[in-house]
This record gives C-alpha cells, sequence and structure tokens, in this order.
C-alpha cells in the first residue's frame, strides 16, 4: 500500500485533519493580520481564503506552548507549587485578564 492509498484509508477515519504551514514572516504576518481585522482566528482567515465555511468560535481562544522550565519559573512567579499546573495555567489566565484591562484604559 502506498503513501496516497494509505492516507485515503485513515482520511476517512477522521474527522478533521490540523495541517501546520510554515511560511515567510511577510506572508504569516499579513494573514494574522487580515484576521484580526475581520475579527476571526488566523485559520478562519485561512478558511475564508480557501472559499471554506466558517463557524464562529463560541469561546475565542489562545495558547501559548510551555515547558517544564516556562512551568519551573512562573511556579516561582506566582508562588505556586511547580506540579499545580491547573492553578499556574488560572494564574496565567488571570494576568493576561488584567493586562488587557489595564491597557483597554489607556
Amino acid at each position: 500500500m502506498n503513501n496516497r492509498e494509505q492516507w485515503n484509508k485513515s482520511e476517512k477515519t477522521l474527522r478533521t485533519v490540523q495541517l501546520v504551514f510554515e511560511f515567510s514572516q511577510k506572508v504569516s504576518d499579513h494573514i494574522r493580520m487580515q484576521a484580526n481585522q475581520n475579527s476571526l482566528s488566523a485559520s478562519n482567515q485561512i478558511r475564508t481564503i480557501l472559499g471554506l465555511e466558517i463557524k464562529q468560535s463560541r469561546r475565542p481562544r489562545l495558547s501559548v506552548s510551555l515547558s517544564e522550565q516556562d512551568y519551573q519559573q512562573l511556579a516561582v512567579r506566582y508562588q505556586l507549587d511547580v506540579h499545580d499546573k491547573w492553578a499556574i495555567r488560572q494564574a496565567i489566565a488571570d494576568e493576561l485578564i488584567e493586562y488587557t484591562d489595564d491597557e483597554l484604559k489607556q
């Protein structure tokens, strides 16, 4: 079975497939800028460009990748147990909300 046949077979069992693209900074920045101007996620901006249906997110999401070293640094910053990742996550969320509130007051 070749790669295309394997892809077609596995594609039938998957509901969605996330594709990740690496573009030049110029392309990435432009798509993100358009998404922001259109109040869309970058993913929905790409779907719009491709002529695909978009679904408005009920809960717009932001994400960040954290290493174990990042968790250690944040545990110290927030004075939390490094193993209490839920508490660290909540502290991050609280800080981002406070940051946004402060920025919007200016």
